[in-house]
């Protein structure tokens, strides 16, 4: 009998390797991005690459994990896999271990290697795509509206193609103020606040948020009031998004299918979604 199940198990691995081949994806996991940042970033500060291996100037999305900057690992979500995209999943350092501004300059140094780097594989670096979720979401409003984060590395933030923060905080996050001795509900929005930083973009953004009875701490509210701002300064192609039914964990779920057509759609030169 277990003879039978090695064998029934070799069998299924060989399956799964095929599809893989069929696929036409190659994985690349465990790419170092940010020299000489310390001990601690030498392993954190890592990068996994899944993209087309025969499709030439595919896009490339730089995804972000939550975990409130303080957990998470690096992850190609299955929702965005086998599109005809690049999915680049980045790890970053976490607090207490890191500062926020340590946090955020990880974010930047991870969307410079994929300009940088994307040509290589075959990806289009004028389609370079950044997304998250929750802290990951905070973490790309930060570099995308503050560009001094990106200038550090040499890249411009507007060469960004679109940007989608899935849940995002939009005031000083709330671990950081936690880390100030403040509680989740007292809201703060200094430099380390995305809605600080409200500007003109040229590539467009998506606000995409859970059912505002199931998100956390109001994250709903905060999010409409962000994409109001955003609206009053003269972005026309940023686009909320409430995921009715859908609470903070589960929301990306639905999320990511509204993306890829937004990514579709801005690397094809085609007219936005229109909800």
């Amino acid at each position: 009998m277990k003879r039978i199940v090695i064998a029934l198990a070799a069998c299924l691995l060989a399956l799964i390797a095929m599809g893989q081949e069929r696929s036409g994806y190659k994985l690349e996991t465990d790419i170092p991005y940010h020299q000489d940042a310390g001990e601690y970033a030498a392993q954190r500060c890592i990068l996994d690459f899944y993209y087309p291996s025969d499709i030439k100037g595919f896009p490339t999305i730089v995804w972000f994990h939550g975990g409130g900057l303080e957990a998470g690992q690096k992850e190609i979500p299955e929702g965005l896999k086998d599109s005809g995209i690049g999915i680049i999943g980045v790890n970053y350092r976490l607090l207490p271990k890191a500062d926020v501004k340590e946090i955020i300059d990880d974010a930047a140094a991870a969307v410079a290697w994929a300009f940088k780097e994307v040509a290589s594989r075959g990806g289009d670096p004028d389609k370079i795509f950044v997304a998250g979720h929750s802290a990951g979401g905070y973490l790309i409003d930060m570099i995308v509206l503050d560009k001094h984060w990106l200038e550090a590395y040499g890249i411009d933030a507007d060469r960004i193609a679109g940007a989608f923060p899935y849940s995002a905080q939009k005031m000083t996050h709330y671990n950081v103020r936690k880390g100030m001795g403040i509680g989740p509900l007292q809201v703060i929005a200094d430099e380390n606040a995305p809605i600080f930083h409200v500007r003109k973009l040229p590539m467009p953004m998506l606000v995409l948020s859970g059912d505002r009875e199931l998100e956390l701490y109001g994250r709903y509210e905060e999010q409409a009031y962000f994409w109001r701002m955003m609206k009053l300064v003269g972005n026309e192609n940023i686009f909320l998004y409430e995921f009715d039914g859908y609470d903070h964990g589960g929301m990306p779920a639905p999320a990511h299918s509204v993306v890829k057509r937004y990514v579709r759609a801005i690397s094809q030169g085609k007219s936005l979604p229109q909800r």
